[in-house]
């Protein structure tokens, strides 16, 4: 529960610095020189919106077991992981990771490729325990002999 509340706050404080930022969203993600020319607002818009869905959804619901927020955290964040991961790898210099937009800007570094590979562990730890959730819940369902919808 903790977890999500953490995350959630953190996912809509990105988003809304990432909103805020609009017009700079596009430049903060070319510098990563992997997209294509005309790809970058696209890709801001849908992560921005991605993270308003699991931040909200995690503030709103933190003792929720759903799996959609999870899902959609995980895309988030995996997004992120690629952009920073194959820059830092082909020594692209980015001088802001853009995970706040303008705000809160941190060159992009191994200290910011271990956030982001501890975002994907939370990531993990969140789509087990939804699982399991999920496979208790069916279990006991059964055990009481109700039909549930796998």
């Amino acid at each position: 529960m903790m977890l999500r509340m953490i995350l959630g706050a953190v996912y809509t404080a990105m988003a809304v610095g990432q909103a805020a930022s609009w017009r700079r969203m596009s430049g903060i993600l070319d510098a990563y020189d992997l997209l294509p020319a005309g790809v970058s607002p696209w890709l801001a818009g849908v992560v921005i919106a991605g993270e308003v869905v699991c931040g909200v959804w995690f503030l709103a619901r933190p003792r929720s077991h759903a799996l959609t927020p999870v899902w959609v955290y995980t895309a988030v964040s995996a997004v992120w992981a690629i952009l920073g991961a194959q820059a830092y790898l082909r020594g692209v210099s980015v001088a802001n990771c853009g995970c706040f937009g303008i705000y809160l800007s941190q060159r992009l570094s191994a200290f910011v490729l271990a956030q982001d590979a501890l975002l994907l562990l939370y990531a993990a730890i969140m789509i087990r325990s939804g699982l399991r959730a999920r496979h208790a819940a069916a279990n006991a369902a059964a055990d009481r002999g109700e039909v549930t919808a796998r």
